[in-house]
């Protein structure tokens, strides 16, 4: 981890025109960003030990319960309806660990750095968010590959990756921002890790990722309607798969994870100050 934090830009303090004030905070996010994203060129090996994870979801798990026959898929094979699934599941595995480099940043004294620069808390974790959204499209490359050489009828017209990409970044906004405020909250490296451990399982296994939602108990369905991973999976079964289609809809699935993302920033914004208490 590197101690190095970004120039955040200046705010002039004359009166600006309120198209200034957006430009700024754009420059202040994309510093941030830039910054959070250089730090993975300390540490590429975390990028290949990440993409194991999918492989063995994809070889493993989807090869045998491909031959299962109870699961209703439409008119999609397993391995598709899953390689949609796998993908979110590792855009939430990154993502949902991302708040320890907050708890580091306070160790290595970066996070006051952060915090003395005028950029507003906002833009801090939106830069961090969407950083961390870089990190997930590199698993989302691992995915695409694999399930090309497994047979899995993917779509490559533009507008269907522009999708997929806006939907991984949302998801790994919304997940990762999470993440911040759990170690704002719990503030020790070990609580952090306990805590990550403990909800990437629920959150991916109480999604429609693996199982359609028809196949759940009622209760269990309920619990994923009220997940966002449900509405990430459901967008990307839509734009990534040919003859994949949206049970919600994908304006309701961008919707529910902006809205989400939108929310947890509001939250973040306001705790991530009180790390470096």
């Amino acid at each position: 981890m590197t101690s190095d934090a970004p120039a955040v830009p200046r705010a002039n303090t004359a009166e600006r025109r309120p198209g200034d004030r957006v430009t700024d905070y754009a420059t202040q996010v994309f510093a941030v960003a830039v910054a959070e994203v250089q730090k993975l060129r300390h540490d590429p090996v975390e990028l290949a030990t990440r993409a194991v994870q999918p492989v063995l979801w994809l070889l493993l798990f989807g090869g045998v319960m491909a031959r299962v026959r109870g699961i209703a898929t439409g008119d999609l094979r397993y391995l598709d309806f899953l390689s949609a699934g796998i993908l979110a599941q590792s855009v939430l595995f990154v993502a949902i660990f991302y708040g320890i480099s907050a708890i580091w940043e306070r160790d290595l004294g970066v996070l006051q750095r952060y915090l003395v620069s005028p950029a507003p808390r906002s833009a801090l974790i939106i830069g961090k968010s969407l950083a961390a959204g870089v990190r997930a499209l590199s698993q989302a490359g691992v995915v695409y590959v694999l399930a090309a050489a497994l047979g899995v009828a993917l779509r490559l017209d533009p507008p269907a990756i522009l999708g997929v990409v806006l939907l991984i970044a949302l998801g790994s906004g919304l997940f990762s921002t999470l993440s911040l405020i759990i170690a704002c909250i719990v503030k020790t490296r070990e609580r952090f890790m306990g805590i990550g451990q403990v909800l990437t399982m629920p959150i991916f296994f109480a999604s429609n990722a693996i199982y359609p939602l028809e196949l759940m108990p009622g209760w269990l369905h309920a619990v994923s309607r009220a997940n966002p991973l449900t509405y990430e999976v459901d967008g990307l079964r839509a734009l990534m798969l040919h003859g994949g289609a949206s049970v919600f809809g994908l304006v309701p699935d961008f919707a529910v994870l902006l809205g989400g993302w939108a929310v947890l920033v509001a939250i973040a914004a306001r705790l991530y100050p009180r790390m470096g208490a």
